[in-house]
């Protein structure tokens, strides 16, 4: 059981020499406010725990001394007394009940505004709030005399002025409601707070995430590649052994017949020199060899640990979370215990982003619908006190997030009237559906089984919006309830957006991913299994008729040239919208490190990212709600084209392309591009600069070079000028690709003898494809 931990801010860079006084002061406020909140809400819990007020008194000790250094007089008298009333109840001369402690969480409410306001609107909302302020820090001396009966008032507790040059700063969704009458006093409790990680966290920008992602990833496609050039030289030291035999033999003969003397003395230097040669070469390899394994080690912890920083511990996204159950609890005249379990769980920092909200909804549910009041609580054999449990664990690769309390559940006969009432079923049908059935009812929009409108629930905004949030992070939820004892909502999750757990296929020669999340079965059909209706082409899966589609026609890629064995094939989509992606191999399972599409291509059809696989070949991660809307379309409009059974046929020789450029993504959509209109694209080894794509063009056979300008080591404009200068290579055409479209660079490569020249600015797929043809034509030679 765990509430919070406290994580010390910090910029980006971690420079704070850069840091004005007020942002200073902002980055020690935000520590000390979370730790105020946390002591406060465990002393709620136990008001005995004197072990808790010792970090108290030191966060509002610092606080008194960061207030004074920016001149913010109100926040340093302000927390000069509630470090009085800390240093009371130590002693033992003040009880800290929860009058009291209303009080002082009003006060952290009021440092937590103060210190979200940047500099230049602080001493506007200062000034407007001012009267409120100074009734709040008079409060404290009332606070903090043990003779003095506090009760709640409702002036403290009032709205403060907004200001137009505030950073709009509003008061916390868990503030008493403004001008309503005080809540019935009710003992909200709270586990004692868990032990906090020393360790300071840096904030960095995501822009920053991503761009040390791709260098990580970058790093492991180049040390790849050095396998080739270790396979090379591997051939070429057998080659000097074939040589080097081939010597021995010859010196033989010669020794054997009659050189005399000068053969035997030439020969002995002739032997003196390979053997030096030959143990040069076998040690030189070793150590390549090894520095190929330690790089590839490297390379691989580098990505890991890119990939941790993505990372954040469950806590830090639910640290308000016991605050708003008190307070809710609290408002409505009930008590609440929230119990947060697998604090310490490691989530994505985006996914724990986005799913705050629907917890906070799960909570604010749990507080109104589940929990009852104290008295019928009695009543029925309970505790007075409700407890309401937020879990977060692993399993199977997989996050799952628990919300469940042990309050009254769902009356599973109501759902079910509810859902004859509102013409969602038959009576008939509603009276054969199973627990699961009914309460997925609750995720629909509207639904709601709720009478009567609060401020908290019954305005038909149901769990459906959990469950919209939960799809759109391509999770799951299912409720489970115990009529009278519980309610539980459970949420899975993939563990973090930045690696994704797929299976590789092979489509059309090349290697594509698709998320398991996404795929349903994964079989092999053989051709006596296809049945054909109406041109469209099916087999039976588990009493089901499974739509055939091809996936190299779908992403555009050319016809199937399926197996005269079975097909491959992968089942994605649920219900009525099943269908089966005909591939020409199935790869194993990876999980991947997922690299966002450039924005310069734009949204990309049917495909949702790019990613390294182990090897360090580049792959598209494909779209499966996207496939299953081209499919559709393609079915609505009968393109779906009959798969042909028998052995592939050979096909007209395709147009060799060259890509060089230094960007993983732009390459590797330009090749996909290219390869869907037919040609045979090479990208240089490592694409790191024009010297590999220099290398590469000398060595092979091209139609079209396509390069981009800034490299490092050679530029493209350089590359060109080789091209061209070359003898052999002169007419082979060069079209440059360049993301800025400077007049230097227009002019530079032109005059190098760049025969199109075309701007990144200005891309996208036809403006390529149309330029390649200008250039060399059809695909086909």
């Amino acid at each position: 059981m765990s509430t919070t931990s406290t994580h010390t801010s910090d910029r980006s860079n971690g420079d704070f020499s850069r840091m004005s006084l007020h942002e200073l002061f902002r980055s020690e406020a935000e520590g000390q406010v979370q730790v105020l909140t946390e002591g406060l809400l465990a002393l709620d819990f136990d008001v005995t725990n004197l072990v808790a007020i010792e970090p108290l008194m030191r966060a509002a000790h610092s606080l008194k001394g960061a207030a004074r250094i920016v001149n913010l007089l109100s926040i340093e008298h302000l927390a000069h007394g509630m470090e009085d009333c800390f240093v009371a109840a130590q002693k033992g001369k003040l009880r800290l009940n929860k009058p009291r402690i209303d009080r002082l969480l009003a006060g952290v409410d009021l440092i937590g505004q103060v210190a979200a306001l940047s500099e230049e609107a602080a001493p506007g909302w200062l000034s407007a709030n001012q009267p409120h302020i100074d009734r709040l820090v008079a409060s404290m001396a009332e606070v903090a005399d043990p003779h003095r009966l506090l009760a709640d008032e409702a002036d403290l507790a009032a709205p403060m002025a907004p200001s137009a040059t505030t950073d709009s700063v509003a008061t916390p969704p868990h503030a008493p409601t403004p001008g309503a009458p005080p809540p019935p006093p009710a003992q909200a409790t709270l586990p004692p707070p868990a032990q906090r990680d020393p360790q300071q966290v840096l904030k960095i920008d995501v822009r920053g995430f991503d761009h040390l992602l791709a260098l990580a990833s970058e790093s492991k496609v180049a040390v790849h590649a050095m396998h080739a050039q270790l396979q090379a030289l591997d051939s070429f030291k057998k080659q000097q052994h074939g040589l080097f035999t081939e010597l021995e033999q010859l010196g033989d003969r010669l020794l054997g017949g009659e050189g005399g003397a000068p053969v035997h003395d030439k020969w002995l230097a002739i032997q003196q020199q390979t053997g030096p040669l030959k143990q040069f070469m076998v040690e030189k390899l070793a150590a390549l060899e090894a520095c190929e394994n330690r790089l590839l080690r490297i390379s691989q912890e580098m990505l890991d640990e890119v990939l941790v920083l993505r990372m954040r511990p469950f806590r830090d996204g639910v640290q308000a979370f016991p605050r708003l159950v008190r307070d809710l609890a609290h408002s409505l005249g009930k008590q609440a215990r929230l119990v947060i379990l697998g604090d310490n769980t490691l989530v994505d920092r985006d996914i724990l982003a986005k799913i705050e909200s629907p917890l906070n909804h799960l909570l604010r549910n749990a507080v109104d619908h589940g929990l009852e009041p104290p008295e019928q609580r009695l009543a029925l054999g309970k505790p007075a006190q409700g407890t309401i449990t937020l879990e977060a664990r692993h399993s199977a690769g997989m996050l799952v997030i628990r919300v469940g309390d042990d309050g009254r559940g769902v009356d599973l006969e109501q759902v079910r009237r509810a859902v004859v009432a509102r013409h969602l079923a038959s009576a008939p049908m509603a009276a054969d559906m199973s627990a699961a059935e009914l309460l997925d009812f609750l995720l629909l929009p509207a639904f709601s089984l709720k009478d009567t409108v609060s401020h908290v629930s019954g305005r038909g905004v149901g769990l459906d919006v959990v469950g919209s949030a939960v799809r759109q992070l391509y999770g799951t939820v299912w409720l489970d309830t115990v009529w009278g004892h519980s309610f539980q909502a459970h949420i899975k999750l993939a563990l973090s957006q930045s690696v994704v757990r797929v299976v590789v296929v092979g489509i059309a020669g090349e290697a594509y991913a698709l998320p398991i999340a996404k795929v349903e079965r994964i079989v092999r059909v053989p051709h006596a299994s296809i049945h054909t209706l109406k041109d469209a082409q099916f087999f039976t899966l588990d009493h089901e008729h499974v739509g055939l589609v091809s996936a190299a026609e779908l992403l555009g890629l050319g016809p199937t040239q399926p197996s005269a064995e079975a097909l491959s094939v992968v089942v994605i989509g649920s219900g009525h919208r099943h269908y089966a992606l005909v591939v020409d191999a199935i790869g194993g399972e990876q999980s991947l490190p997922v690299q966002p599409i450039e924005a310069i291509f734009g949204a990309i059809r049917d495909v949702s990212a790019a990613a390294v696989l182990d090897d360090g070949s580049p792959v598209l991660i494909l779209d499966v709600p996207g496939l299953l809307v081209s499919i559709e379309k393609l079915a609505s409009e009968g393109l779906v084209q009959r798969l042909q059974g028998g052995v592939p046929q050979a096909r007209a020789k395709a147009k060799r392309v060259l890509v060089v450029d230094d960007s993983l993504t732009v390459r590797e959509m330009e090749r996909k591009l290219l390869q869907a209109r037919g040609f045979d694209v090479t990208v240089a080894v490592d694409g790191m600069d024009g010297m590999d794509g220099w290398n590469a063009v000398r060595s092979g056979q091209f139609d079209l070079v396509i390069t981009d300008v800034d490299m490092p080591r050679m530029d493209g404009i350089e590359l060109v000028t080789l091209i061209k200068q070359d003898s052999r290579l002169h007419k082979l055409p060069v079209m440059i690709v360049s993301y800025k479209d400077r007049p230097e660079d227009r002019a530079r490569g032109i005059s190098a003898g760049a025969d199109y020249y075309l701007t990144k600015g200005s891309f996208h797929d036809e403006t390529l494809l149309d330029a390649v043809g200008d250039l060399v034509g059809d695909s086909r030679a």
